[in-house]
């Protein structure tokens, strides 16, 4: 019996974790204003007929706050990244030098600072909805059991307890990133 509820618990514990996994991915994707590698990995090149992750032709870099270099492993597709990096429609503009291509990462402006704050809000808000439901289902679980009621109450007090310690940990995410984004 015990076996049993413990397996509920751990299984509601594997489902938050998985929220917040899942959070702090799309957090990565919320630009915050500096240059950072992981702004181009949704960009994919042509490499001799298959589209192709930018990382696995071109080494990506940021030389300091406001840049991110491409170098291309082989120059002949230098202008196939280029084309790939506008076509992903990410607001970049590439510069190609003919060794390489550099991007200015141009500074967000106020509006701009607010949308992506409410932007990790939204993400924020679907990890504690994700959050509710792993409670949701482990509750569900919980009295499905044959467990006697004190047992039960006792366990729901734990699946509760343990939402809102990932709650807890969600919001901190949530205000480090839009400390970050709001930070100019």
């Amino acid at each position: 019996m015990e076996d049993e509820m413990n397996f509920i618990v751990d299984s509601a514990k594997e489902s938050m974790d998985q929220a917040i996994t899942h959070l702090e991915k799309e957090m990565l994707n919320i630009r915050a204003g500096k240059a950072n590698p992981i702004m181009l990995s949704g960009v994919k090149v042509d490499y001799y007929g298959t589209l192709t992750p930018l990382s696995q032709v071109a080494n990506i870099s940021t030389p300091d706050a406001r840049t991110l270099t491409v170098q291309p492993w082989e120059k002949n597709i230098i202008g196939d990244i280029e084309k790939a990096i506008l076509i992903a429609n990410l607001g970049l503009n590439p510069m190609n030098n003919g060794e390489s291509i550099i991007i200015n990462i141009p500074a967000l402006t106020e509006e701009r600072r607010r949308d992506l704050a409410k932007l990790a809000k939204s993400e924020a808000e679907n990890a504690k909805i994700g959050i509710r439901s792993a409670r949701k289902d482990a509750n569900d679980e919980i009295k499905k059991s044959e467990a006697s009621e004190d047992i039960q109450k006792n366990y729901e007090i734990d699946i509760q307890n343990l939402t809102d310690q990932y709650i807890k940990n969600v919001d901190e995410i949530f205000s480090i990133k839009e400390k970050e984004i709001l930070t100019v």
